[in-house]
C-alpha cells in the first residue's frame, strides 16, 4: 500500500443531529445563545459606527427583544443589530462551525479596541435552537447600503431555502416553531426565568414580550429585563456600600447582609473584575455550599467552576466576569489550562490579602466577622498549603475570657503555666464545669465548636511539630493541681476501693488528685486521641468495628472537696455501704454530666437516684 495524504471529510448530514442532541447539557441554553447573537450583532454594529463605516438613526436605541406566542407556537428572538446580506447567511448559516465572529474581528482587529466585547467565537450557537425546533426561520436585512431583506428557513436536516424576506428594519428575526417536547418555553415565566438566569447583565438591554397578553399586562413588559452596567464593571472607588448589599441581595434573593467583600478589578497580565462576598453564617449548614457565578463577558456560564475558583472559596457568594477564559463550544466547561490556573491563583491571593487587610487594620471589624468567616479560612488552609502560608499568622482564636488572640499570642501568656500545649472548648455549656477549673487559676482556653475543628487541629499540629492540643476535659491541668493533698495515701486507696466497687460495671479508669477547687466532688476526662476518633466516627457515619472505641475515660475524684473527705470515714462502717455506693454512683453521675450528654437509661437512673437521696435528707432533717 502506498502513502497517502489527504483531508477528512465532516458531513453535514452526520454533524446536525449530533449539534442538536449532544452539543449543549441544558436545553435551556439556546436561550443564552440566540439572545448572545443578538448582542453580538449589536456590539457589530456598534464597532462600525465608532469607525465610521455606519451610521445610526438619531434617537435609535439598540435592543434585543423576545416575544413569546403561545398561541402560534413561536418563540421570536429580534434585534436592530448589523443584520446579514444573502452572502453572509450562505457564509456563516449554512457551513457549520463557521464563525462570524471570528471573521469580523479579524477584519476590523487593526481598527476595534476590545476583542472581547464580542461574546460568540465558534460559530456554533445558532444551531442550538433546533434542539427545541421543528423548524428555524430567519429573517434579516444588512446594514449596507443597497443590501437586501433575505428569509432563511431550515427543520433541522441538510436542506434549506433561502427567499426575500419581507423585514424592513436593520437587523434580524430568528423564529422558532418549537416542538411538541419543548412547550415549556412557549411560557412566557419559564422565558423570563431563563432569562434572568443567562442574561441579566448582558449590556444590551432584553425585553421580554407576550404576545397574548392584555395591554395593561404589555405595558408592565416595556422595562429591559437586565442591568446592562452590573456593578462589578464599576471601578471600587466609583462604589458605595449600600450599593454592594444592594447588588448582594439582588443577586443571592439573601437579605442578610455580607459581612464584607472583595471587589476585583484587574486588567493586566489578564482581564478579570468580580465581587466575592463573605456571608453571615446562619447554622453550620451554611458553610457546606456558597455560590459563585462565572460570567464571559456578562453572560452567565456556570455555578461553582471549580477550575477558575478553588473548592474552598465556594464557600462565598458571588460573581466573577472573565472575558479571556478558554471555554469548550458549550462555554458550560473550562478547559484546564496554565491561564486558568493563574486566574485562580490570583483570586486566591486577592482574597488572602483582604483577610489581611482587615487584621492589620480593622482588627475590630476582623473579630467580629471570626465567627462566620473562620470555617471558611480552616478549609481553605487544609486545602491549599499557600493560602495557608499567607494567613496563618492571622488565624485567630476566641478564648473563654471572650477574647480574640492568635495561637502565638495564647502560647506566649501561657509560657511559664503550660509549654507548647494549647487547652480548647467544644461546647461552652457542656464543659462548663471545666471552664470555671480553669477560669478559678487563671488558664485560658480557646473555643473550638466548629464540625470543621476536629481536622483542623490535628492540620495546625502537623504544621507545628511543637504544639500539641488538648481539650479541657481531655487530661489535668498541672496548674490546676493543689500543692497539699487532701486525703493520705491509706484513704485514697479506700476511696479508690470503694468507687470501683459502685462503679462495677462501668469500663472506666479511677484516680485520686488533689485540685485546687473544693466546689467540685469528680471530673471525668477522655484521653485526646481516643476522642478525636470517636469525634470523627460520628461526624463521617462510620462504624469502628475492631477500632479503639475511645472508651478511656478516667474519673478523677477530687479529694480536696468535703463531700469526698467524708467517704472513707462513711464506708468504714457497715451500715453506710450502701449510702456510700448510692453517693458514688452519683458522683459518677454528676462527673459525666459536665463531661457529655447521658443516655436515656442513664439519666432515668440519675434523677430517681437523685429523688431518693433528696427524700433521705427530707427524712434526717425531720429526725
Amino acid at each position: 500500500m502506498q502513502k497517502e495524504k489527504g483531508n477528512i471529510t465532516v458531513s453535514t448530514k452526520d454533524m446536525l443531529p449530533i449539534i442538536k442532541k449532544w452539543l449543549y447539557s441544558d436545553n435551556d441554553i439556546f436561550i443564552r445563545e440566540l439572545v448572545s447573537n443578538g448582542c453580538d450583532a449589536i456590539k457589530k454594529f456598534q464597532s462600525l459606527v465608532s469607525i465610521g463605516e455606519a451610521d445610526l438613526k438619531e434617537d435609535e436605541k439598540y435592543y434585543v427583544k423576545i416575544i413569546v406566542d403561545k398561541e402560534e407556537g413561536t418563540l421570536k428572538f429580534i434585534d436592530n443589530g448589523i443584520g446579514m446580506t444573502e452572502e453572509e447567511v450562505k457564509k456563516y448559516i449554512n457551513q457549520v462551525a463557521f464563525s462570524g465572529a471570528k471573521d469580523f474581528i479579524q477584519k476590523y482587529e487593526d481598527k476595534m479596541d476590545k476583542e472581547g466585547e464580542i461574546i460568540g467565537h465558534f460559530g456554533l450557537g445558532f444551531y442550538s435552537a433546533f434542539m427545541v425546533s421543528d423548524l428555524v426561520q430567519i429573517d434579516t436585512l444588512s446594514y449596507k447600503e443597497g443590501a437586501e431583506a433575505v428569509r432563511w428557513s431550515c427543520d433541522g436536516g441538510i436542506e434549506y431555502t433561502m427567499e426575500p424576506s419581507d423585514r424592513t428594519e436593520r437587523g434580524t428575526t430568528v423564529t422558532l416553531f418549537i416542538n411538541e417536547d419543548s412547550k415549556e418555553y412557549l411560557d412566557y415565566y419559564r422565558v423570563r426565568e431563563v432569562l434572568e438566569k443567562y442574561c441579566a447583565f448582558l449590556p444590551i438591554e432584553i425585553y421580554l414580550e407576550d404576545a397574548n397578553a392584555d395591554e395593561k399586562e404589555k405595558e408592565l413588559q416595556k422595562e429591559p429585563i437586565n442591568d446592562t452596567n452590573p456593578l462589578w464593571l464599576k471601578k471600587p472607588s466609583e462604589c458605595t456600600d449600600e450599593e454592594y448589599k444592594e447588588f448582594y441581595k439582588k443577586v443571592f434573593h439573601d437579605f442578610d447582609e455580607p459581612l464584607f467583600w472583595i471587589h476585583l478589578n484587574v486588567d493586566f497580565p489578564f482581564n478579570l473584575k468580580g465581587i466575592l462576598y463573605f456571608p453571615r453564617i446562619k447554622h453550620e449548614f451554611d458553610t457546606l455550599e456558597g455560590r459563585v457565578k462565572l460570567y464571559c463577558n456578562q453572560v452567565f456560564v456556570a455555578d461553582n467552576i471549580k477550575e477558575v475558583i478553588p473548592e474552598y472559596l465556594l464557600l462565598l457568594k458571588g460573581v466573577i466576569d472573565c472575558p479571556d477564559l478558554p471555554l469548550n463550544v458549550s462555554r458550560s466547561f473550562l478547559q484546564n489550562d496554565p491561564y486558568v490556573r493563574k486566574v485562580s491563583s490570583h483570586i486566591t491571593k486577592k482574597v488572602a490579602d483582604k483577610l489581611i487587610s482587615l487584621y492589620e487594620n480593622e482588627r475590630e471589624n476582623y473579630n467580629k466577622y471570626w465567627d462566620d468567616i473562620n470555617p471558611f479560612i480552616k478549609y481553605g488552609c487544609m486545602q491549599d498549603y499557600s493560602f495557608y502560608d499567607q494567613l496563618k499568622d492571622v488565624i485567630i482564636y476566641k478564648t473563654i475570657d471572650d477574647r480574640y488572640i492568635t495561637l502565638e499570642e495564647y502560647l506566649k501568656e501561657s509560657e511559664d503555666r503550660h509549654k507548647g500545649k494549647v487547652y480548647y472548648v467544644t461546647d461552652i455549656n457542656q464543659q462548663a464545669q471545666y471552664i470555671n477549673l480553669f477560669k478559678q487559676q487563671g488558664l485560658n482556653a480557646v473555643i473550638l465548636d466548629s464540625p470543621i475543628d476536629n481536622a483542623f487541629i490535628q492540620f495546625l499540629e502537623n504544621q507545628n511539630r511543637d504544639v500539641k492540643f488538648y481539650r479541657i476535659d481531655s487530661h489535668i491541668a498541672d496548674s490546676v493541681k493543689a500543692d497539699k493533698k487532701g486525703l493520705d495515701k491509706t484513704e485514697r486507696k479506700v476511696l479508690k476501693t470503694i468507687f470501683k466497687k459502685a462503679l462495677d460495671d462501668k469500663d472506666i479508669k479511677i484516680e485520686v488528685e488533689s485540685l485546687k477547687t473544693d466546689s467540685v466532688p469528680a471530673i471525668m476526662l477522655l484521653a485526646e486521641e481516643s476522642r478525636r476518633i470517636k469525634d470523627f466516627s460520628r461526624q463521617f457515619g462510620i462504624d469502628l468495628g475492631s477500632m479503639p472505641e475511645g472508651k478511656e475515660q478516667t474519673l478523677v475524684i477530687n479529694d480536696n472537696n468535703a463531700l469526698i473527705k467524708l467517704l472513707p470515714a462513711l464506708n468504714a462502717n457497715e451500715a453506710n455501704k450502701a449510702d456510700v455506693e448510692l453517693i458514688c454512683r452519683q458522683v459518677y453521675d454528676l462527673a459525666m454530666l459536665g463531661h457529655e450528654p447521658l443516655e436515656p437509661e442513664e439519666m432515668t437512673e440519675f434523677i430517681d437516684r437523685s429523688n431518693e437521696l433528696l427524700l433521705r435528707f427530707a427524712q434526717l432533717e425531720r429526725e
